[in-house]
């Protein structure tokens, strides 16, 4: 098929298709056809003899014509007595750069809506994801399509184009009375819109299965594009280990927010969670153990893949940490001829930090650090290497700083960026690292001195950002040595002036990292990342001029409803003024049609 026009989603003969006119409806059709239309004068490819034709006569036109009239006429009765959209167009998390809305311009996602990308493989991929997240609730089909010049035709039209001046993330959502339009010069800017329309649509779209619903947007327009380039969160499986279809449920919750960093803590005294075939004790004794005596787990090489192409596919770049010089019980168990004794030292289930470490005197600890560095930098395509650095208390002054910048020539010489806990500061820059700065004080001399020697800060304060600290003295999970962080303390500070003396310019994001030595389960992962994983995402995306607790907390409120609808468990912060009463519409027999099934108009049965 040309390119102009090829159907993404082959259908079955028999079962209806949908041209990219929202009003050209083809039932019973086993494909689109898209050779044009023979002209007036053109004459059949056949030897047939061809049918005799009939010219209408003037009352059978006059009685088409009629009806064609009256049911445009109903259908724009039936669109301007519509009730409005029930978001405002800034309802969005986080806040958008900038907003135009237009009252008149409400659109409603009609049952033979097509969505048409633009003619590339990354556009049309994002379609897909954007068909992925309506068809359940929604019930349509939503074929995805594309064009050369897509166009929306009253469904929605996914613009590449790599000449808009929308930045590298940014995207032009375009919401009219005849469609939607997402402009974004990447895949991933067309991404970060997709996610903005989700939003704008009725808290029902999350529904795993077919609901009543009037689908609508408010009509405008949306400009955006983020503040920071790097917008993340961390997961400790050390202390805990989790399944790959946890940490990819956590991916999930990251693309809904615009986070574009999955950090993942993969070593630490109770547990080394990464296969490395160079070294394969790590994981069949180093990964046996967790905090409180569980069994523990690791990811093998393909686990771990699996979960750097989901988070590719959502444009989420993964950032392994393995911890080094301290954090290494595992690691000692596994291996004792890296114990500064040489001993292998007995298992660690507790909580307790800083006893542990890897033998810097010894030429073995810096192979090892090689091999294991050398591993994971194989199966990541993504720029960055964390090695940790935090809390080594037994590895002091010209020691310390002597092994982390072996350990930094080795990451560069493997062609990634070092990242590191910001107690790597005293040691010397090496071009592009990035210190991860997680103190409680914004008073850091020594960090403040590195970033003049050339650092660059990601900005993860205990106190604000560090998602394992309780909301309240009552949480039943979770610690406090940071202090309580609630969802205001989550949201109210600025990560581009945290730090004194340490210019804007030089942050390039916030990071909310998620300890586990109280976490288990998924469902203790979601109740401390949200709400609060929203607010964090916010800094890291929004203008500084949008920032407003009480208009975030407003938006916020409206996103219970989702996380409801969607099976994700959540902390209902008190401050937040979250909806009551039922906030899904019943679901529905798919089989059985409404009216919004077959008309634009549909209606608020809610």
């Amino acid at each position: 098929m040309p390119a102009e026009r090829r159907t993404l989603d082959a259908t079955p003969a028999g079962e209806p298709r949908f041209c990219h006119n929202r009003r050209e409806y083809t039932p019973g059709a086993a494909a689109v056809s898209t050779t044009p239309s023979p002209g007036p004068t053109a004459v059949p490819a056949t030897d047939a003899t061809p049918l005799p034709t009939r010219e209408p006569d003037a009352a059978t036109l006059a009685q088409a014509d009629a009806a064609t009239l009256a049911q445009a006429a109903e259908r724009a009765a039936g669109d301007l007595l519509a009730p409005p959209a029930r978001h405002r167009l800034a309802d969005v998390i986080p806040a958008p750069q900038h907003v135009q809305s237009d009252a008149t311009g409400d659109w409603v996602l009609p049952a033979e809506a097509v969505i048409v990308a633009s003619a590339d493989p990354a556009a049309l991929a994002v379609g897909e994801q954007l068909a992925h997240l309506l068809r359940p609730a929604t019930g349509y089909p939503l074929p995805v399509t594309d064009a050369t010049t897509p166009e929306p035709a009253g469904g929605i039209a996914l613009v590449l184009d790599d000449t808009v001046d929308l930045g590298a993330e940014g995207y032009r959502l375009d919401i009219t009375f005849d469609g939607v339009r997402l402009t974004a010069s990447t895949a991933a800017g067309l991404f970060y819109g997709v996610q903005t329309l989700r939003q704008l649509l009725p808290a029902a779209i999350e529904s795993p299965g077919p609901v009543t619903e009037r689908w609508s947007l408010p009509g405008g327009t949306i400009t955006d594009a983020p503040r920071f380039p790097y917008r993340g969160a961390m997961l400790d499986v050390a202390r805990h280990f989790f399944a790959v279809e946890d940490v990819l449920r956590v991916v999930d919750h990251l693309a809904r927010y615009k986070l574009n960093h999955l950090h993942l803590h993969l070593t630490d005294d109770q547990g080394w969670r990464i296969a490395v075939d160079s070294w394969p004790k790590l994981t069949t004794l180093g990964g046996t153990t967790e905090v409180g005596g569980g069994p523990g787990g690791h990811y093998t090489k393909a686990d771990y893949a699996r979960i750097v192409t989901y988070a590719a596919d959502r444009h989420i770049t993964v950032v392994p940490e393995i911890d080094l010089p301290g954090h290494t019980n595992a690691a000692l168990v596994a291996y004792p001829e890296l114990a500064p004794d040489k001993t292998a030292p007995p298992p660690y289930t507790g909580t307790e930090v800083g006893f542990s470490y890897v033998d810097p005197a010894d030429e073995r600890t810096y192979d090892f650090v090689s091999d294991v560095l050398g591993e994971v930098a194989a199966l990541t395509p993504g720029p960055w290497l964390h090695v940790g650095g935090d809390e080594a208390f037994k590895v002091k002054g010209e020691v310390y700083t002597g092994f982390v910048e072996r350990v930094q020539r080795i990451v560069a010489d493997l062609g990634k960026t070092v990242v590191g806990w910001h107690q790597l500061a005293p040691a010397a820059h090496l071009d592009g690292r990035v210190l991860q700065w997680w103190g409680t004080n914004g008073e850091d001399p020594t960090t403040a001195e590195a970033v003049r020697r050339g650092a660059r800060l990601i900005i993860s304060p205990g106190n604000h950002a560090y998602l394992d600290m309780k909301y309240a003295p009552d949480t039943p999970i979770g610690h406090d040595w940071a202090g309580l962080i609630d969802v205001r303390k989550a949201y109210d500070w600025d990560p581009g002036m945290h730090v004194t003396d340490v210019p804007s310019s030089a942050v390039i994001g916030v990071e909310a990292p998620l300890w586990t030595e109280s976490v288990t389960s998924l469902t203790d992962i979601e109740l401390l990342l949200l709400p609060r994983l929203p607010a964090i995402a916010e800094l890291g995306w929004s203008p500084r001029a949008t920032h407003d607790w009480n208009g975030f907390r407003d938006r916020l409120a409206g996103h219970g409803p989702r996380w409801g609808a969607a099976g994700i468990a959540f902390h209902r912060a008190p401050e937040i003024p979250w909806p009551s009463g039922p906030a899904i519409p019943a679901q529905r027999d798919p089989a059985v049609p409404t009216q919004s099934d077959t008309t634009r108009e549909g209606v608020d049965l809610t």
